[in-house]
């Protein structure tokens, strides 16, 4: 028996992974293990949490109240 999976990302889904590409690749230099998460969210290690984001600005103002990030 043979099972296929396939990728259905809409244009949307696809945008969203283009607008969060610098934010990732920041927090992989960073080893916090980020991953993205459809639809389009963010998702990280951080302090032994899995923290996630689904938008930019939420993941702004938790930078900037966790220096450490």
């Amino acid at each position: 028996r043979e099972i296929r999976l396939s990728a259905g990302f809409s244009v949307e889904t696809l945008n969203n992974r283009r607008e969060w590409q610098d934010i990732f690749k920041v927090m992989k230099r960073k080893n916090l293990q980020p991953r993205l998460l459809y639809p389009a969210r963010i998702s990280f290690r951080f302090n032994g949490e899995i923290k996630s984001f689904t938008n930019k600005p939420k993941l702004r103002e938790f930078s900037t109240t966790n220096p450490a990030l």
